[in-house]
């Protein structure tokens, strides 16, 4: 159960990465969206809405099961699932008020990949400049 526990840290380590570079100078540790913000749907946004929160929580079980402490992986797990969903819920209202939120993340799973649910191009704004036009192209 320890190397399965440490295959998905790597795992989630990887997934955080992919996220951050996905994401750039706009990743940040906090559920605010900026007035500039713009909605990202390439890589891991693409098969799933919320991919920093599935890496947090497979940290979170894995981390402790790694040592061999899994009551003490279930019971953080638990607690880290009534801290993140309140926490995702609040962060979906924020991106929900973007323009093409919605349509971009229609039918895309908020966790778990699912075959053929991938997030879509995103309809260009009007108030979007010519270069944020061709990022979503």
């Amino acid at each position: 159960m320890e190397i399965a526990a440490l295959i998905g840290l790597a795992a989630s380590t990887g997934l955080r990465l992919w996220v951050i570079r996905t994401l750039g100078a706009s990743w940040n540790v906090t559920a605010h969206v900026s007035p500039d913000s713009r909605i990202e749907t390439d890589g891991p946004y693409r098969y799933v809405r919320h991919p920093n929160y599935v890496a947090v929580a497979l940290e979170f079980a894995c981390l402790p099961t790694a040592v061999g402490a899994v009551p003490e992986a279930v019971a953080l797990s638990i607690a880290n699932a009534a801290v993140l969903v309140p926490r995702i819920r609040a962060e979906e209202r924020l991106l929900d008020a973007i323009p093409g939120y919605r349509e971009a993340f229609r039918g895309v799973p908020r966790f778990v990949p699912r075959p053929g649910r991938r997030s879509g191009q995103i309809p260009a704004s009007s108030n979007q400049s010519l270069a944020e036009r061709s990022r979503n192209v």
